[in-house]
């Protein structure tokens, strides 16, 4: 007869053993797909649903993103004469300086996981500085993440309600003015968040005005469509996009800048580069073994 303390260990053992199979066949499944979850989850980042399609989004050259490194070189360089500059010149910098940090930002996390995965990843920004109407820069340019987080999440269903009120022609004005309000609270906890100072309402002023200009301005096209008023030529859209441009940054004087500037957001950046480039010079050191 064997002994029950045996029969234990052999059910133990075997046990350990199933059990020790299985986890090894579920992992093998399962971590590869761990780091993508992670990247996908935690950066501002997306997997491009038609990665057959090469449209003129997503496919910048190398040389397109070497000449922006070297306009915000050129700009850092800028900024130590402040005291010679126009303040409203200032304020052109930055304008340049904050779409250039962000599109080189994402433009190297986007690389980081393209990599390791081989995957094709959406585009965040498409050339906003051409953007030949507010439609054209908030819907299809500028920051497009967002722009994707708040279709569905606000804008489509305030459209849907919409429709059923003042019917489908006009619905989506009341559905971009509800993005906007949307897009004015996240920035202003944002800028709570940065300098925590009490909010001043400048930057729900700037999307609350953009907002509804931006529906004066889907209106006038749909006014123009009704009677088939055309009018696009080289000349108008060259015009178009001076502005557009211009006045994204004439209200971002006015309501933008000063919250932003009133953070101390200049002063946090440079200290920040400062440390890079501090570390970088470490490192160097380090590898070249050069007494500091």
């Amino acid at each position: 007869m064997v002994p029950a303390g045996e029969v234990f260990n052999f059910t133990k053992v075997w046990l350990s053993v199933f059990i020790s199979l299985s986890y090894c066949y579920a992992i093998s499944k399962i971590t590869p797909k761990v780091p993508l979850f992670i990247a996908m989850a935690c950066l501002p980042i997306k997997i491009q649903q038609n990665p057959l399609s090469k449209s003129r989004k997503g496919h910048k050259s190398p040389l397109n993103y070497a000449i922006k490194c070297l306009l915000l070189a050129a700009l850092l360089q800028a900024y130590n004469y402040n005291n010679y500059l126009h303040p409203k010149l200032i304020l052109v910098l930055y304008s340049f300086h904050i779409f250039f940090v962000l599109e080189l930002s994402l433009a190297m996390v986007q690389a980081l996981v393209r990599a390791p995965f081989g995957l094709e990843l959406e585009p965040q920004f498409d050339e906003p500085y051409l953007a030949t109407s507010l439609q054209d820069f908030w819907g299809r340019r500028w920051n497009l993440m967002v722009t994707r987080v708040l279709r569905p999440t606000v804008y489509e269903p305030v459209l849907y309600i919409s429709a059923r009120a003042v019917g489908r022609k006009w619905a989506p004005l009341p559905g971009v003015f509800s993005t906007f309000l949307v897009s004015a609270a996240m920035h202003e906890l944002i800028f709570y968040y940065l300098g925590r100072v009490r909010p001043t309402w400048e930057i729900t002023w700037f999307f609350v005005f953009h907002g509804m200009c931006l529906m004066a301005e889907i209106a006038l096209k749909k006014v123009l469509a009704d009677q088939n008023i055309m009018i696009k030529s080289r000349l108008t859209t060259v015009l178009r996009t001076m502005l557009t441009v211009g006045f994204v940054m004439v209200t971002s004087f006015w309501w933008f800048f000063p919250t932003l500037l009133r953070c101390n957001t200049d002063v946090r950046a440079f200290e920040e580069y400062a440390a890079v480039g501090a570390f970088v010079k470490d490192v160097g050191r380090a590898l070249t073994f050069q007494p500091s």
